[in-house]
């Protein structure tokens, strides 16, 4: 059958379709496939194995009757119209657990570089800006015995509460339910407003639905300390950009630290003026050893799939009865 990646990815996953015998075109450009690509190159695909860059709603489909299978190379899949795959009869995967521990270390990254101003100290060293040590430079907020609240409590929020351990930080989660992993820890459950009210660092692990886009706005802002550090890994879209700039700005919460942004690869302008916020590129699960997992597990998905099985993580269970 034939197999579209729509961006190069670890060997190991395009090794496994190709050993199986599918005909397998890989989109050689680094960056996301335009709309134009992916619908030229996806003509007459059984199976697809896509980016969360990558669109796939139901005008897309409607012209791909031959197509069986998408597994989606990432946790999220936002970037597909569920519904209308199973309609079609369309199986769905992600990569689920397996960049679990590697987008909670990224978290505790962002959270240490813009607790203790890490990012600025060492632009203005490379700037040749440093002329010693001094009692008042850089100073940042402490992280241990500190208030870490978790909103959102799935695998990677609940392994990025984990971590708190040798920080002897205090927990509280906000999730649509009580976790069970989260009260092994001690995590005390608390609504959103009372954990931006209480918590020092607040790090997002939710989704992106309609009830989660922008849920940090100007009013969740005007919840927090203003010693407070905001972090994300989750999407971008969770944050109103504008709404954090301004918080930023006028110093309404201490500090913030960013791998996901709403329009990526764009910025909100403002991001870059500022001194006190971290911004990485979408790093969250970028070690040799997770890209290589998640490159097999997307294969051995689409393998099932193409193959009338049910595949090891499917987002439309119902197909497979």
């Amino acid at each position: 059958m034939r197999v579209l990646i729509t961006r190069p990815i670890p060997e190991t996953g395009v090794a496994l379709l190709r050993e199986a015998g599918h005909a397998v075109n890989v989109l050689p450009h680094d960056r996301p496939a335009s709309p134009e690509e992916l619908r030229a190159a996806s003509e007459g695909v059984e199976g697809l194995l896509t980016m969360l860059t990558d669109k796939v709603d139901a005008a897309f489909l409607a012209e791909r009757p031959r197509l069986k299978a998408i597994a989606n190379y990432a946790v999220g899949f936002n970037n597909i119209d569920v519904g209308a795959c199973t309609e079609r009869r369309i199986g769905v995967t992600n990569t689920p657990d397996v960049l679990t521990s590697a987008t909670a270390e990224v978290a505790w990254t962002l959270l240490m570089a813009a607790a203790r101003r890490a990012g600025e100290a060492e632009r203005a060293l490379r700037a040749g800006l440093w002329d010693g040590w001094g009692p008042l430079q850089y100073l940042g907020v402490d992280v241990v015995d500190q208030t870490l609240g978790v909103v959102g409590a799935g695998r990677i929020g609940a392994r990025f509460a984990q971590m708190a351990a040798g920080f002897n930080m205090r927990l509280l989660y906000c999730n649509r339910r009580p976790s069970v992993a989260m009260e092994a820890l001690g995590a005390t459950l608390v609504s959103f407003d009372e954990l931006l009210a209480r918590a020092d660092f607040v790090s997002l692990h939710v989704p992106l639905t309609a009830e989660t886009r922008h849920m940090m706005g100007a009013a969740a802002f005007s919840r927090m300390k203003p010693s407070a550090v905001l972090i994300n890994t989750a999407r971008g879209a969770v944050i109103d950009e504008a709404a954090l700039v301004e918080a930023l700005r006028r110093r309404q919460i201490f500090a913030a630290g960013l791998d996901v942004f709403d329009e990526e690869p764009k910025l909100h302008p403002g991001l870059y003026e500022l001194e006190n916020v971290v911004i990485l590129p979408h790093i969250g699960s970028a070690t040799v050893r997770t890209r290589q997992v998640m490159s097999r597990l997307a294969a051995e998905n689409l393998l099932a799939m193409l193959g009338d099985r049910r595949p090891k993580t499917p987002v439309n269970p119902e197909l497979w009865g």
